[in-house]
Order: structure tokens, then sequence, then C-alpha cells
């Protein structure tokens, strides 16, 4: 596919656009909607690392730090991946970047059902799974949002962002149910096919650019030119990254949503199902819960993107840092053997909470990076993995050492209290939207 063809068939002096009959949906909402569904049917390989915990430590004897060194690898390349997968995206195109992506990931997980080595473990699980859903990241929304919408981005955002996250954690519910009943590696093999059959949604139905169906974005009066495809790619997106680390808001922003991934896809995500097993709740139903965090963080998530186009991206993220915290707190108190109304009232407003964090750290990356923002947002959710990362690791590890997850819990409450202190100290900032790959004018901290 030729970047430049379709965009030249555009009429140079088409500079302006006139609105689409009110009668007729924006081609952007269907890019969004197609966005949505590639997002949250791939997400089928999100889910299934902490189910995998005690039947790995079951039949292989493997430590649960050892398996969670492995998640940790992906977690941690899940981020580290997104930053460049960005500036793949604007050098050969998303229908490739996703397409190509979605096959590592059916090749990493189908090969784990052949393993019977922990480094292979940490290979196929970690490392090709890791690449292939660092570029399936949030950087994926944020480059179609910016393309395709200059109004409702918030809104957008949101509803993207909640497809990742809920659909890592609706799939809970059958891959526990097959894992129970049926092993874990059919549940490998379902994983890898379901990234398989995202491919032609992918391939057929998505479109790079605006421009690629002679419109404008939504919202926008003027046409869009399809840029010319940006080469050096990881040159790009390094030099965005050593511009970036020399304003203040960027660590305010990487440290606050490192923690943001610490509390959510690093300890509840990972540990969750093991720790509500180690009080004898069943595996089924500690998965349907994390489900049901799935079902509730659409709403929360859509909820917190509308807020973003309306509220103060900082206040908002200050709030939802210290609901957090103060709810992990209270979990130990909660973990039973069977599920009580203390226990649900957690779920749907942890739920709620979940990635509610997205939207506003997204707009605050926008206000503060222009055109570049979603490099450094990529960079700023490798944070968030990095985080991540070290607490599946660490939990695991706590785990093993004590016996039990209370100290991580009270932990990480501690943490989310430090992340709401941490943005409110971001100064605001009017940018002056600088060209793209340019540095980063420093904003005061």
């Amino acid at each position: 596919m030729t970047q430049t063809t379709e965009a030249a068939q555009v009429p140079e002096d088409s500079r302006s656009v006139r609105p689409a009959p009110s009668h007729r949906v924006h081609r952007a909402w269907f890019v969004a909607a197609v966005t949505f569904v590639t997002i949250i049917g791939a997400a089928a390989f999100r889910s299934l690392p902490g189910l995998l915990i005690d039947p790995l430590h079951e039949e292989f004897h493997w430590s649960r730090g050892t398996i969670g060194a492995a998640v940790s690898i992906n977690l941690a390349l899940y981020g580290l991946t997104a930053p460049f997968a960005a500036a793949l995206m604007d050098r050969f195109g998303i229908r490739r970047v996703v397409a190509v992506a979605l096959t590592v990931i059916a090749v990493g997980s189908g090969l784990t059902v052949w393993m019977t080595q922990a480094w292979q473990l940490m290979l196929c699980w970690g490392l090709l799974v890791g690449l292939g859903s660092g570029s399936m990241a949030l950087a994926f929304a944020a480059t179609v949002t910016n393309r395709w919408f200059t109004e409702r981005k918030g809104l957008v955002t949101g509803i993207l962002t909640a497809a990742s996250a809920s659909g890592q954690l609706i799939f809970l519910p059958l891959l526990s149910w097959i894992v129970t009943e049926h092993d874990w590696r059919p549940a490998a093999v379902t994983v890898a096919l379901a990234a398989l059959a995202v491919v032609p949604f992918v391939w057929l139905l998505l479109r790079d650019h605006p421009a690629d169906v002679g419109q404008a974005p939504y919202g926008a009066t003027e046409f869009v030119p399809k840029p010319e495809p940006v080469r050096g790619a990881a040159r790009r997106a390094v030099t965005v990254l050593f511009s970036a680390v020399r304003t203040g808001p960027f660590w305010l922003l990487a440290g606050s949503f490192a923690i943001c991934g610490a509390s959510t896809n690093g300890l509840v995500q990972t540990h969750f199902v093991p720790a509500a097993h180690d009080h004898h709740m069943p595996v089924t139903a500690a998965a349907s819960l994390l489900a049901v965090i799935g079902v509730f963080d659409v709403v929360g998530t859509v909820a917190s993107g509308w807020f973003t186009d309306r509220f103060e991206s900082r206040r908002l993220l200050a709030v939802y840092y210290a609901l957090r915290g103060v709810s992990l707190l209270f979990l130990p108190m909660l973990l039973a053997p069977s599920v009580r109304p203390p226990m649900v009232f957690f779920i749907v407003f942890y739920g709620l909470d979940w990635v509610a964090t997205v939207p506003p750290t997204l707009a605050l990356c926008r206000e503060q990076y222009g055109e570049d923002s979603a490099i450094v947002f990529g960079w700023v959710l490798a944070s968030h993995q990095i985080g991540a990362a070290l607490v599946a690791f660490l939990g695991g590890f706590a785990r093993d050492r004590f016996g039990s997850y209370d100290v991580v819990w009270y932990a990480s409450g501690a943490l989310c209290a430090a992340a709401a202190l941490m943005v409110l100290v971001i100064r605001r900032r009017r940018p002056a939207v600088p060209a793209r790959g340019a540095a980063v004018s420093p904003a005061p901290a």
C-alpha cells in the first residue's frame, strides 16, 4: 500500500470540506467502531497470565516469582514497544503494524503449548506476546483518535480505552472455565485463534487516515492532507523521548502512570485470582469478579472521557488515584471463600476507576506536547507497564516470601495517594503546537 496515492487524488485546492449531510454518520465513527472491535477482540491475549500462575506452578513446580517474572517481561515490553509502534504507524500505516502485531501474538501464545522450561515461557509469553501486544497498546487508540477526530477526543479515547481494559477482563470467565475444565493449553490456543480472527477486520475495514476516503477529520472544517510516511521511526521515538524527559510534566505523568499500572495490570489483573484462591474462593468465581470489573470499566472510562472534555484533567486524576488507593487498603479485609456484598461493592467501585485515568492523562500529553503527544503518551504508557511489571514480579515474590498478598495491597494503596499528589503539581500550559518530530519545549513542573 502506497501511503500517498489516495491522498494525491484529492485536489490540492480542496482545502475546505463541507460538513457531511446531517443524515450521514461521519466515517470517523466507523473507523472508531472497527478499532473498538479490533481492540476488544484482540484483548483475549491480555486475559490469560493471571490464570496461568497456579496451573503452571502445579504442573512444572515453578515458583510464583518465576512465573511472575515472565508476566513482568510481557508487561514491560507491552509498554516499551508502544512509542515505537506509534512511530511505525506513521511510517507504514496502522493496518500493517496492527496486522503483524496480531500475528506475532498468535504465534507466541500458540507456541506455549509445547513449552517445558521456564525460559520458554519467558520467550513465548514474555517476549513475543509482549512485543505484539505493545503494538496494540493505547498508542494505537491515541493514533486513531488524533488522526480522525478534532472534536470529542476525550469521549473517543474513553471508549477505545474501555475496549482495551474491559476486553481483557470480559474474556476471563470463558478462559477460567477452559483452564479449570480442560487445562491451560486449550486456553492458550483459544487466545491464539482470537488474535488471528481479528486480522481480517483490521485489513479489510480499517483506514489509516481521513484523506484515504476524501474526508476531513470529525469536527474539522478544512481538509487535512495525508502526511508523507515518516522515516526513521525508531529515531523519532527516541528523539521525542529525549526532548520530553527535559520537561517536568513528563516525569510527573510517567511517575503517576507507573503507579496506575502497578495498581491495575500488575497487581489486580495478575494477582487477584490467586489471592482470592488463597482465601478458598473458586477460580471461576474470582475470574468472574474481574469480568465484572471489566463491565463497569466501560461505564467509568467512557464517563471519564466525557468528564475530560469538560473538566480540568489534573483534578480528575487526583480524585481517581485517591479513591483507588482507599479501596485497595480495604481489599484484604474483603477476601473470603464466598462473594459477599462488600466485595461486590469493591468490584463495582474499582471497575469504575480501572482505567478512568487514561483520558485525562492523554489530554495532558496533548496539552503539553502537541503533535508529538501520541509518542510521548507511548513513553508514559511504557512507565505504566514498567510499574505493572515490577508489581507483577514483586507480588509473586511477596506471596512466596510472606505467604499472602496483604503487604502488596497496602503498599499499592499508599502509592496511589502519592500519585494523586503528583498530578496536582503539574502546571497548566497552553502550548504552541510544535512541528512533528520537533524538540519539545520545556514546561515547568
